[in-house]
């Protein structure tokens, strides 16, 4: 028996790891794997049976995993980043909410005739959508970059918030439900809020301290943040019945809202550990839902999906967006776009047999209500969003741009005639001087460490699939190029030489890293830097049947670097140590050449370059 068990539990792993590999080929969000995963180890084939296997831990395992998710997720709720994403982001939290919970609610009392109570829940729980299944999803349709930003903070923000609303329904109707006057129930209530937002705060206060004044050593601050997290969560529902995830919501907003705390590791630690409880948390939730459950709420159940997708999201981003600056085709789109994730689930999960220990039993409708709303949602939209986004003109052409590290003047002047061809470019490096000359020369930038979990959340990625590597951090070379090879594939990243294919192989890169040098030919950072320093320029000479690759050579003593080649179906490649230069006639070079060579030359020998084209598309 105890081997069977340790082989379904390694299993869950296993096939969580496959549907988020699964999700990132497809490029859709791994929350649509995982419910598919689920459903077929669970009620299809009858492998996985959580309930037996998990006995009596099951929710408190899943209580626990919630509580880290929401703890995780409030981290990144900070006040100064709400008030600075625009008018709409501000009016489609509070409106939003309302808007979709009171929908939620009628429509789950009137079409499924569940009581007000769990009704009231149901509609608080579907408010949540989460980045879970909104940046995934905003990678693969790429809508502008105001309505990328709009979705991804809303995303972020109504996470908690969410979360937050239904554990103040649950714990009203828990109160209510325990008392025999309305006095007594409002006490209850009272001292649940009480209990959560004192001890949340107290405790978030604590553990900021704690990390500001360094008195727990760097390596346990990942683990000391999360055991005493859980601590306080067990202790907050111990003094009030289920108060812990209000208490751990505000604790990570009042850490989150901290000067000087350090968290940046801890939200690092956050992406691995998120991924992990949310793939098997998903694994093991879906596998508990019964087709029969889902039956027994009948075709009404459709009328509970078309009033939440169909008229609480348009109405409440109608409501949302008067006063700003939204034309009708981005209101529809953002209508269009709501799928709700893990918290949602987890959430309803949790509730709906909390609910049922205190004589709920209609709350059993809860966990497939909110299911079918997931799926319905996640697979509807990842499969519509983009046909949508460009029926409404609303989304931005493929991503063939670039983010170059390095905004040095090297990397400046090749963003500069990029952008003269519409090839989005981003620069970005963490030297300010660097980035102020860059934005005087107005081009995009971001200040800042682009594998950071700040340039997840803010740098605006729309546009661009490749990463040049033009900078002289070696360390953050490396570390940036790991990271977009997984984001953008292996033949979309390119770096410079760094000069260590020769040297011991202790002190050599990694393969997968060296397997992307060769940028420009094997030239250094230092060699184009000097090149520059020099007089080197970036030029963009057109060939001819008159002014050929060798005449453009010999016009330069065959001292000029060719960086990109466009060709005349518009399709611009950076030229590497792998590929064979070999451009044709009416082709653009877009070159770094020395200073004009002191000999004479007749015009009729040697035509001047003529003027650039105008503006190409990339294919």
């Amino acid at each position: 028996m105890s081997a069977s068990i340790v082989m379904l539990l390694a299993s869950i792993g296993v096939l969580s790891l496959f549907c988020q590999w699964l999700a990132w080929r497809v490029r859709m969000p791994a929350i649509l794997f995982l419910l598919a995963g689920g459903i077929v180890a669970g009620p299809m084939l009858g492998w996985l049976n959580p309930q037996p296997l998990f006995g009596d831990l099951l929710f408190p395992m899943v209580s626990l995993a919630v509580a880290v998710i929401l703890f995780e997720g409030s981290l990144t709720l900070r006040y100064e980043e709400i008030k600075g994403h625009g008018k709409m982001v501000r009016n489609l939290i509070p409106i939003g909410s309302l808007v979709t919970c009171t929908i939620g609610t009628l429509a789950a009392h009137w079409a499924l005739d569940l009581p007000w109570e769990v009704a009231l829940l149901f509609g608080a729980i579907s408010i949540v959508t989460g980045p879970t299944v909104i940046v995934p999803l905003l990678r693969s349709v790429r809508p502008t970059s105001k309505l990328a930003n709009i979705l991804r903070w809303e995303g972020i923000i109504i996470d908690p918030v969410g979360a937050l609303l239904a554990v103040l329904v649950f714990e009203g109707i828990v109160s209510w439900g325990q008392g025999n006057v309305f006095s007594h129930s409002l006490f209850i209530f009272g001292k649940t809020l009480l209990v959560g937002f004192l001890i949340g705060a107290v405790a978030g206060w604590l553990n900021g301290v704690a990390l500001r004044k360094h008195l727990l050593p760097q390596y346990l601050h990942n683990a000391g943040t999360l055991t005493f997290m859980l601590g306080v969560y067990a202790l907050s529902n111990e003094l009030a019945h289920e108060s812990g995830l209000l208490t751990v919501t505000v604790m990570g907003i009042w850490m989150a809202n901290m000067k000087q705390v350090p968290i940046d590791n801890v939200l690092e630690f956050k992406e691995s550990l998120s991924v992990l409880l949310i793939s098997g948390l998903f694994i093991i939730l879906a596998a508990r839902i019964e087709f029969e459950s889902i039956a027994s709420l009948g075709w009404n159940l459709l009328l509970v999906l078309a009033a939440l997708i169909l008229i609480a999201r348009p109405l409440s981003i109608f409501l949302a967006a008067l006063g700003t600056n939204l034309n009708w085709r981005e209101k529809l789109f953002l209508s269009w776009v709501a799928p709700r994730g893990i918290v949602a689930a987890a959430v309803s999960a949790l509730f709906a047999f909390q609910l049922q220990k205190v004589g709920y039993d209609s709350a059993a409708a809860l966990v497939p209500l909110v299911f079918i709303l997931i799926i319905a949602t996640v697979t509807l939209q990842s499969l519509t969003a983009r046909p949508v986004a460009q029926l409404l003109k609303v989304a931005e052409p493929a991503d063939y741009g670039y983010l170059i590290l390095g905004a040095n003047q090297v990397a400046r002047q090749i963003a500069l005639a990029l952008r003269k061809y519409d090839v989005p470019v981003t620069l970005t490096d963490t030297n300010w001087e660097n980035v102020r000359l860059a934005r005087m020369d107005n081009l995009q930038t971001y200040f800042g460490n682009p594998v950071s979990e700040h340039a997840t959340t803010h740098l605006d990625f729309t546009g661009l699939g490749n990463l040049l590597v033009i900078s002289p951090y070696k360390q953050l070379n490396t570390l940036a190029t790991y990271h977009f090879l997984d984001w953008f594939g292996k033949n979309h990243v390119f770096s410079l030489s760094e000069g260590d294919q020769d040297q011991l192989a202790r002190h050599q890169t990694a393969e997968k890293i060296q397997r992307t040098r060769g940028l420009f030919g094997d030239v250094s950072y230092a060699k184009m830097a000097s090149m520059v320093s020099k007089g080197y320029t970036v030029k963009t000479p057109q060939l001819s049947d008159a002014f050929s690759f060798e005449a453009f050579q010999a016009q330069y003593d065959n001292q000029a670097l060719v960086l990109f080649t466009l060709d005349n179906r518009g399709r611009i490649q950076p030229v590497t140590s792998d590929s064979a230069l070999k451009p044709e006639k009416d082709w653009t070079l877009i070159c770094l050449v020395p200073p004009q060579p002191p000999k004479e030359r007749k015009e009729k020998d040697v035509p001047a370059e003529p003027q650039d084209n105008p503006k190409t598309q990339n294919a």
